[in-house]
């Protein structure tokens, strides 16, 4: 499983959320209380919005831990709406294409979790993407195909119930052709304008994830993990949640893909 932070608001640098907290999204690359493994060093990626519709990606496969280009990038660059992400991997190799986030157009995306029996089904998910997408395929994971399926569902005016339905696809992949677990997920999503994040698993056991708005920094920070040992006002997002951030408010809407996925 791998760790990730989110982050929406008032302009900060990255290292405020991403290396200069106690249990920073770095410390979490190597010691990880929160998920079945400690070290995520499967490489890392940062996706960050500035003046252009189109967020900057900087992605690399060394350990977060390891790359000094990371620190100076995050203690430089400011940016009111970022996605960070440390990884390990589920099976995929590790590439840089295959490190989260991902990108669209103005999306950002990137995924904790995993598809039960992926590698049974890669070929059919991969059918699932349209052609006129399909060049945007860059890697192998299950996560940027799931990405690349909701964006050919509705993301850009339905981010809910595209992400919803790619979801639901998945699961029937998983049920006819892989194994469970069907679907572990946490996610989180940006269009340079709003962020969302998700928490799901269709064996109720999802992973970790919090949030918690910072009157200081003036914005919202969503985490896998707290990024401060007895730092008050983290919020766990309850199962089958879609998440809105605007501002300091959350709105939490049911996530179901199963009911979709059963009707099928």
């Amino acid at each position: 499983m791998c760790r990730w932070a989110a982050y929406a608001g008032a302009p900060i640098f990255l290292e405020e959320i991403i290396s200069r907290p106690q249990h920073s999204l770095i410390h979490q690359s190597h010691h990880a209380t929160q998920c079945h493994t400690a070290t995520n060093a499967d490489g890392f990626g940062v996706a960050w919005y500035g003046d252009r519709p189109e967020p900057g990606l900087y992605r690399d496969v060394m350990p977060a831990w390891s790359d000094p280009n990371l620190r100076s990038l995050t203690a430089q660059v400011k940016s009111g709406l970022f996605l960070a992400h440390v990884r390990a991997s589920t099976g995929t190799a590790t590439s840089r294409n295959n490190c989260h986030p991902f990108t669209h157009g103005a999306w950002s995306f990137m995924h904790n979790g995993q598809v039960g029996g992926y590698d049974a089904f890669r070929r059919d998910a991969d059918m699932m993407i349209p052609d006129d997408l399909y060049p945007a395929r860059k890697g192998a994971t299950d996560s940027e195909a799931l990405f690349l399926v909701a964006i050919a569902e509705g993301l850009e005016s339905d981010p809910r119930g595209a992400l919803e339905r790619a979801c639901a696809r998945f699961i029937a992949l998983a049920r006819a052709k892989g194994q469970g677990p069907h679907l572990r997920m946490t996610a989180a999503l940006a269009d340079g304008k709003r962020l969302y994040a998700v928490r799901y698993a269709s064996d109720e056991n999802a992973p970790s994830l919090y949030y918690r708005w910072s009157a200081t920094r003036g914005g919202m920070a969503v985490v896998s993990e707290p990024l401060d040992a007895g730092e008050d006002g983290w919020a766990e997002v309850p199962e089958a949640s879609f998440c809105t951030f605007d501002g300091a408010n959350v709105t939490v809407e049911p996530f179901l893909p199963c009911r979709l996925a059963a009707a099928a």
